[in-house]
């Protein structure tokens, strides 16, 4: 991340569950309980996905908790938010999910210069023997690391 951000939420799951192919930053439409509520990091972003519906992109399932001194002016926890990019790159959004196999994936959501920012990522599936690559890799590497450490004991 860079310099003057914050991070408030990031989707762990989406990097072992999708091979990253682009990334795109993107601000959201929030209300104010909905901003009160991230400053206090109360955001989860698990199965959450983005769709690009009549040349508007949207987040689902992004769940943002309501705010607690919010009262009667809180918001729907789950609600539809609308993603805000611009008209090239909406274009070339729906050119790569047009393609077979691949999803927009919120993986990030943070401030920046005090503005909430969403990191969209176009994706594409991963299948169970790239999953279990992925983690003989990540074995293999902390093997070295430790034996690497023994070694200069």
């Amino acid at each position: 991340m860079p310099e003057g951000t914050k991070t408030i939420a990031t989707n762990k799951k989406a990097r072992h569950e999708y091979f990253i192919e682009e990334k795109f930053e993107a601000g959201i439409v929030l209300t104010g309980t909905e901003v009160k509520s991230l400053r206090q990091g109360r955001a989860n972003l698990q199965d959450s996905f983005a769709v690009i519906k009549n040349g508007e992109v949207f987040v689902h399932g992004m769940h943002i908790s309501p705010y607690d001194q919010g009262n009667r002016f809180n918001h729907d926890p789950v609600r539809v938010r609308k993603l805000l990019l611009n008209r090239h790159e909406i274009n070339k959004l729906i050119g790569l999910t047009q393609k077979k196999g691949f999803t927009l994936i919120p993986l990030s959501l943070y401030f920046k210069k005090g503005l909430v920012k969403v990191e969209l990522a176009v994706c594409r599936g991963k299948k169970l023997y790239d999953k279990r690559q992925d983690i003989a890799k990540r074995d293999a590497a902390r093997e070295i690391e430790r034996r690497m450490k023994d070694s200069s004991r």
